[in-house]
C-alpha cells in the first residue's frame, strides 16, 4: 500500500535549467501571498504560471495546467490554501531535484498533518486473497485519542452482514524501506484473527508519527508498507490412534510355505520340472484340483506324482504362486501378454475366476495388429466376454480390420473359431 501524504507529479527525462526552480519557488510564494490577500483562486493560478514562465519561457506550457490545477477554484480559507501551496510544493520537488537544486520538505506538511481529524480513515482500493475480498484502513493522527502521536493500520474483510463461513487469517505489516525491503523495526505480524466475528483487525500504534516523518523512509512524503495476508482454510483434525493395526500379510506367510516345500504332499510333473505343494491349499483354492486329490481319483494320485501336460513349466509355476498368494510373480513387460494368454487358459482350466479376470485385463492392454487375432480367438475358447468387446472396440476402423486379417493371427481365427467370424461381420461391417 502506498500512502501519500501530499501529492506528486511524475518525474521528467528532459533536464530542466536551474532557474525554472528558482522561477518556480517564486510562483508558489506569490500564490500564497496573493491569496492571503484575497485574491481569486484563478488568478492565483494564472500568476504562479506567469511567473514561473518568465524564469524558463521553455517550460511555460507545462507548468500553466499545474498552476491552474493545483490552485484553481473559489476563494478558499488560508489553512486550505496552504495544503494546495504544498500539494504544489510536493509535486514540484521531482523537477527541483533532476535540476540539481536543493528541495526542502514542505514546511507546512507537519502542520497539514495536524489538521487531519484524528480518527479519520482513508481506505485501500480491494484486493483478493484467499477466496475472500480485503482492503487496508489507515488512520494518519490514529484511530482514537490515545493514539492522536501514530498511525494506525487495520486489515478489513469486505462485505456487509453475518459470514456464513469463518474466515480466519493471520497477516504481517511491514514498513518498507527505498529498496523494498521490509524494515524489521516496523514489521508486525498477528496471530490468526476470527474475522468473521470482527471484520477488521490490526495495530491503532503500528508507529510513530513523528518517528516516520523523521525517518529516511518517508520521500516526497510517501511511505509503503505491505501487508502480508494467510488465509487458513477448513482445517479437519484426525484423531491419533493409540496403535497401528498392520496390513494382511497371509499371503507372505502362504508364499514361503510354498518356496520352502515344508510339509508339502502332492508333487506335480511340468515338461521336466517338478513342484511339490500342499494338497490342502490346491483344493481350497480350485474346485477342479479338489477333485483331483480328494474325489475318486484320490487314490491314483496319492503316492504317483500328478503330470500336467498341455502347459508349461513357467505358466504352472506362475499358477501355484498365485494359488498361494493371489498374486501374480513380477514378470517382463514383453512377456506380458503371452503370460496371460497361457494363464488365463489355465485359469479357466482350474475355475480361477479372478486370475482369468486379472488375464482378461492385461490382455485387454496388449491389443495390436499383430496379436489382435490371436486374442480374439482366446477370448472366444474360454468364453471372455470383456476381452471380446475390447477386441471389437479395436477394431473400429476399416484399416485397422484390414491391417488384422494380413495377419497369421486371422488365419488360425479363421479356423479354429469360425462362429466368431460372423459376429466380428456383424459388429464391424456397418462401420
Amino acid at each position: 500500500m502506498r500512502c501519500t501524504r501530499a501529492a506528486r507529479a511524475g518525474s521528467t527525462s528532459v533536464e530542466p535549467p536551474a532557474s525554472l526552480v528558482s522561477g518556480l519557488r517564486l510562483a508558489l510564494w506569490v500564490v500564497v501571498v496573493a491569496g492571503v490577500r484575497g485574491a481569486t483562486m484563478p488568478t492565483l493560478g494564472m500568476a504562479g504560471a506567469l511567473m514561473a514562465g518568465l524564469a524558463a519561457a521553455p517550460w511555460v506550457g507545462a507548468l500553466v495546467p499545474l498552476g491552474w490545477v493545483g490552485v484553481c477554484g473559489p476563494p478558499l480559507p488560508v489553512a486550505l490554501l496552504l495544503c494546495r501551496f504544498c500539494l504544489l510544493w510536493g509535486a514540484l520537488a521531482p523537477v527541483a531535484r533532476a535540476a540539481g537544486e536543493p528541495w526542502p520538505r514542505c514546511p507546512w506538511t507537519s502542520s497539514l498533518v495536524l489538521r487531519v481529524p484524528n480518527g479519520q480513515i482513508i481506505e485501500s482500493s480491494h484486493f483478493r486473497v484467499g477466496g475472500c475480498t480485503w482492503f487496508v484502513k489507515y488512520c494518519p493522527n490514529g484511530k482514537t485519542a490515545e493514539d492522536a502521536d501514530f498511525i494506525s493500520l487495520y486489515l478489513v474483510l469486505h462485505g456487509t452482514g453475518t459470514v456464513a463461513e469463518a474466515v480466519k487469517a493471520q497477516f504481517t505489516i511491514s514498513l518498507l524501506d527505498q529498496d523494498g525491503k521490509p524494515v524489521p523495526l516496523y514489521s508486525k505480524t498477528t496471530e490468526f484473527a476470527n474475522f468473521s466475528e470482527k471484520k477488521g483487525w490490526g495495530y491503532s500504534q503500528f508507529m510513530k508519527r513523528q518517528a516516520l516523518e523523521e525517518s529516511e523512509y518517508l520521500t516526497d512524503d510517501c511511505f509503503t508498507v505491505r501487508f502480508d495476508v494467510t488465509v487458513m482454510k477448513d482445517v479437519h483434525t484426525v484423531e491419533t490412534p493409540f496403535l497401528v493395526v498392520p496390513p494382511s500379510d497371509m499371503h507372505q506367510h502362504f508364499g514361503n510355505l510354498l518356496s520352502s516345500k515344508e510339509g508339502t504332499d502332492v508333487k506335480f510333473q511340468v515338461g521336466r520340472k517338478t513342484f511339490s505343494a500342499h494338497r490342502l491349499v490346491l483344493s481350497t483354492r480350485s474346485p477342479v484340483f479338489k477333485a483331483e486329490l480328494y474325489g475318486p481319483m484320490k487314490e491314483s494320485t496319492s503316492t504317483n506324482v500328478i503330470r500336467i501336460n498341455d502347459m508349461e513349466a513357467e505358466v504352472f509355476d506362475a499358477l501355484l504362486t498365485f494359488m498361494y498368494t493371489d498374486t501374480l510373480p513380477e514378470m517382463k513387460e514383453q512377456e506380458e501378454s503371452a503370460m496371460a494368454q497361457h494363464l488365463l487358459v489355465a485359469a479357466d482350466r482350474y475355475k480361477l475366476e479372478r486370475l482369468k479376470l486379472i488375464c482378461e485385463d492385461k490382455l485387454c492392454k496388449h491389443i495390436d495388429t499383430d496379436s489382435a487375432a490371436t486374442i480374439l480367438a482366446v477370448a472366444e475358447q474360454h468364453n471372455c466376454h470383456g476381452l471380446k468387446d475390447a477386441f471389437f472396440a479395436f477394431l473400429s476402423s476399416s484399416s485397422t480390420l484390414d491391417a488384422v486379417m494380413e495377419t497369421d493371427g486371422f488365419e488360425y481365427l479363421t479356423s479354429s473359431c469360425p462362429r466368431v467370424l460372423k459376429e466380428l461381420v456383424s459388429k464391424v461391417a456397418p462401420r
